[in-house]
């Protein structure tokens, strides 16, 4: 009887916790019970890392990976917790017995924390009344601690085990949903702090300590299993750095920029700390810049702040992050190893802190805002080399066109923009939906801001405008019959003036297919001339890198109508005014269009002469059934035409009426098709 009432109890309680609000720790088991459904009831998939130990419940993106931290990981099926396997039967059909504390440190497999509970006289608590929350380290946990910690611990049962296990405890019911992100519940030692951390991924830790078995609920309270032994913290961040002699320098540094106070203030930080080996790698000469510059200095550290703890259990594939310097780093994992934008240099992780977490790295991370514009180049600099190396008079030029007076980031640019070199010429800026473009020369994605300048990469060398669209067609000389027709229709002086203007200009080339008769044509209709150039000019400047590639491009021209880039040059619906005209520009439109699809050929086959036409008929199989309908018409005879549908096999019907006028009119009557009296 009172199992039963237990099992009905445990239901209830269990019951209970599904209905209220999920954290993302309930929906990753929620999941990991959907894709374990084929094995029977509360049966949950975990995936368990390839040469360890450790199992996970999966987000979908590990899971259809197949991989954790880049390690191939099995799947495995276990009870989902609370719940316990029956000989004979499929899944996990039954509800598992509910102890005490103390009991479910047994169920759950934490059987050395229920031995240590018992030597250090903490069972009688843990069995008795109240409720607690219990962090029970696994088996596997306390083989993970030192042997000279743990000797320590059992040497001295009755207070150090004792106190140990109590920082593990809360004096109340926490289940997962209640473990909120950043939380920190006063533990049952001295009422020291523990830090809570509750992932997206479904990932939740204690002081860096992952719940691997969750939700273990007992009578007076409920069990958590965790992944390592957890200890005291009192320190902050800026208490770690100052007193370890390998972070001497990084203290030096967060002093000098006037952060060393943030670092003992109360917060939630991640600090990638580099030793003072990795400060010597870095070149003396930059060092000492650095060093002088508080600004570029602050930029440094902050560079190695997060506004979030990132404890290394949560991370299980690479993950951009923003800090607190404004860029964003990638942290990451490869086995057991933390990475750095994909670079393994974490030391030492996990080092718990009352206002954060902080990991060791071997390496400086340096951000593009406390580099100078040269230290910028990067990938770059091999064709920086390449431009240096060319006649000085000629690189000079180059230079004066590619640096300006002042320092412009790439959120400052904007359509119509002029802006100052420092040879004192102005270079004009287009911003358009997909690119921004300088002059001719259009920006490569991956502007960056250093400390006393910004770097934009172009996709060329910018040539600045130094003459108008008339000059640099009269000087190119292969634009001749454009240029008389464009003076032909009066419109020399708009290639003249100022202003933004795009020109499509056809080349000699383009009218090789029209004799003088055509082009004396084209001319003698000056209206009809103008609209066709007009449609060939668009107001505004469009730099061919900031057109959009795969799409069609709407341009308004100044003759009105929009300019589909890459079809026609000519508006189909613009009237003509002659027919001779007429047919010279359906000519024009055909020889534009097969210049701009050169890949391609449409062949239509003209036949000449009249269609012929072939009347097809129809042959059913089969007799057709007939319908004899004979009517009797008294008086005057009128004629009724009667359609009738009829599904199925064709069938005719055949009406017969006694006519007593001449033939003839009833044949005009069937052919003019007009009702009337025969």
């Amino acid at each position: 009887m009172k199992l039963l009432f237990a099992a009905t109890f445990a239901l209830f309680v269990l019951s209970g916790f599904d209905q209220a609000d999920s954290s993302a720790y309930d929906k990753i088991v929620a999941h990991s019970r959907i894709r374990a459904k084929k094995e029977g009831p509360n049966v949950c998939a975990l995936q368990q890392v390839m040469g360890t130990k450790k199992k996970y419940f999966s987000t979908c993106r590990n899971w259809y990976q197949g991989a954790i931290c880049g390690k191939k990981a099995t799947v495995l099926y276990e009870c989902c917790p609370g719940y316990m396997k029956l000989d004979g039967q499929r899944g996990c059909p039954a509800v598992a017995p509910i102890e005490n504390v103390y009991g479910t440190l047994g169920l759950v497999k934490a059987k050395t924390t229920q031995e240590y509970s018992a030597i250090s006289k903490l069972q009688p608590e843990i069995e008795g009344p109240g409720s607690y929350t219990f962090f029970a380290p696994s088996n596997d946990a306390w083989d993970l601690l030192d042997m000279e910690t743990r000797n320590s611990l059992v040497s001295n049962v009755n207070i150090e085990l004792y106190n140990a296990l109590h920082y593990h405890m809360v004096n109340k019911r926490l289940l997962t949903k209640d473990l909120k992100n950043g939380m920190a519940p006063n533990s049952m030692y001295n009422g020291l702090k523990l830090l809570i951390n509750h992932y997206s991924n479904g990932v939740v830790t204690v002081n860096c300590a992952r719940i691997i078995h969750g939700n273990q609920v007992a009578t007076n309270g409920v069990v958590h299993v965790i992944d390592r032994v957890i200890t005291a913290i009192g320190n902050t961040i800026q208490n770690v750095i100052e007193v370890e002699d390998e972070l001497s320098t990084l203290t030096t540094v967060a002093t000098d920029a006037g952060l060393i106070d943030m670092l003992g203030e109360p917060g939630h930080y991640t600090l990638f700390a580099p030793t003072n080996d990795a400060f010597e790698k870095l070149d003396r000469v930059a060092l000492d810049r650095l060093m002088k510059d508080k600004t570029a200095l602050k930029a440094l550290l902050n560079y190695h702040l997060l506004n979030s703890v990132q404890c290394s259990e949560a991370i299980m594939a690479g993950t951009s992050h923003e800090t607190l310097e404004g860029s964003n780093i990638e942290i990451g994992c490869d086995g057991d190893s933390l990475t750095v934008n994909g670079i393994k240099m974490v030391l030492k992780k996990d080092i718990v802190t009352t206002n954060g977490v902080i990991h060791l790295i071997d390496q400086v991370l340096i951000p593009d805002s406390a580099k100078q514009v040269m230290e910028l180049t990067g990938q770059s600099q091999a064709m920086f080399n390449e431009v240096m190396s060319m006649d000085q008079s000629f690189l000079r030029i180059i230079l004066e066109n590619h640096i300006l007076k002042n320092k412009v980031v790439l959120s400052q640019l904007y359509n119509g923009q002029r802006l100052e070199t420092v040879s004192g010429k102005f270079l004009r800026v287009f911003v358009y939906r997909t690119a921004v473009c300088i002059e001719n020369a259009c920006l490569i994605r991956g502007s960056k801001e250093g400390s006393n300048g910004a770097l934009h990469l172009m996709k060329t060398l910018i040539t600045p405008a130094e003459s108008n669209m008339f000059q640099l067609l009269s000087k190119n000389g292969a634009f001749k019959i454009f240029l008389s027709l464009i003076e032909a229709a009066g419109l020399t002086d708009l290639l003249k003036q100022e202003g933004d203007f795009t020109l499509f200009a056809p080349t000699d080339e383009a009218f090789a297919g029209l004799n003088d008769r055509d082009l004396n044509l084209l001319k003698s209709n000056k209206n009809a001339l103008r609209a066709i150039l007009l449609y060939h000019v668009s107001n505004g400047v469009f730099i061919g890198g900031g057109l959009e590639t795969g799409v069609t491009n709407l341009l308004r021209t100044l003759q009105g109508s929009n300019l589909k880039l890459l079809t026609l040059l000519y508006p189909e619906d613009l009237p003509a005014g002659s027919q001779d005209l007429l047919s010279l520009l359906k000519r024009i439109i055909r020889y534009i269009q097969i210049k701009g699809e050169p890949t391609i050929t449409k062949v239509t086959r003209v036949i000449e002469g009249e269609p012929s036409i072939k009347k097809v008929t129809r042959v059913i199989e089969g007799q057709p059934s007939i319908t004899k309908v004979t009517r009797v018409i008294e008086g005057a005879p009128a004629m009724t035409k009667v359609t009738r549908v009829i599904e199925g096999d064709p069938t005719f019907t055949k009406v017969f009426d006694d006519f007593d006028e001449d033939p003839e009119e009833l044949t005009r009557y069937i052919q003019g098709g007009t009702r009337r009296r025969i």
